[in-house]
């Protein structure tokens, strides 16, 4: 009686320990598909893709460093315009600018140099010039933010173009007879998979990111225009006693 309460026991216990090797053994079996094993199975659209990741991730961090607000309308140089601008002092605005590169300083150089141009304040000509460069800047500041809109709208249909190709070779295989070999059939339906989710993994972070950085883009863009709008007044308004030409 206790001999085979033991041998039972003892087969319990080895049951077990057979059923925790074979889950160990397919889980070890399952983690030997490495990410870089994943990424060879997609195939040749994963070349392309990989550089749409990598072209993803330079213009968002491009654009977190130069997009910033304080960078495009320095909020720092502010009280100095202002004091250069009651006092008309176009030279010294002008200098100013030249030394601070950004968004403002390209716009109100450009207003600036209009009154050099024509030794008169005409707040037509001047508002021309400052709306001309605004959209000289808009054009080159929304260059990096549109590439972000380009890829996340190419990567899927890349992917898709994978997938496509997977398929093809999948069926390629089922019309030589290879229902036999599912090694092969498989491969091919992985590129397929593999692909579609790569090209929609780089998509969908870039099209987020194109829509924040745009959206803060324009707001800076609005906040710049009313800032041109008050620094225009100031010279235009300023009492002759103020001025120091």
């Amino acid at each position: 009686m206790i001999h085979g309460r033991k041998n039972w026991v003892v087969g319990v216990l080895l049951s077990v320990a057979t059923m925790s090797w074979a889950q160990a053994e397919n889980a070890a079996s399952e983690q030997t598909i490495s990410l870089g094993a994943l990424l060879q199975q997609g195939g040749w659209a994963m070349y392309p893709l990989g550089i749409f990741s990598l072209a993803m991730f330079y213009f968002i961090i491009r654009n977190l460093i130069i997009l910033r607000e304080r960078n495009l309308l320095r909020p720092d140089l502010k009280d100095e315009i202002e004091s250069m601008m009651r006092s008309r002092d176009v030279a010294g605005v002008r200098m100013l600018c030249a030394k601070n590169d950004s968004l403002i300083t390209a716009v109100l150089d450009a207003g600036m140099e209009r009154i050099s141009e024509e030794h008169t304040f005409d707040a037509a000509h001047v508002m021309e010039a400052v709306e001309e460069m605004g959209n000289e800047q808009l054009v080159t500041f929304m260059k990096p933010i549109n590439y972000l809109s380009i890829i996340g709208g190419t990567a899927p249909m890349l992917g898709l173009l994978g997938t496509v190709s997977g398929m093809i070779k999948a069926f390629s295989i089922i019309s030589q007879g290879g229902m036999g070999d599912p090694g092969k059939l498989a491969g091919s339906i992985g590129e397929a998979l593999v692909t579609t989710a790569t090209g929609l993994v780089i998509a969908i972070p870039a099209m987020i990111a194109y829509f924040i950085f745009k959206n803060n883009f324009i707001k800076s863009m609005s906040s710049m225009g009313r800032l041109m709008g008050h620094f225009i007044n100031l010279y235009r308004f300023s009492t002759p006693a103020d001025r120091s030409e």
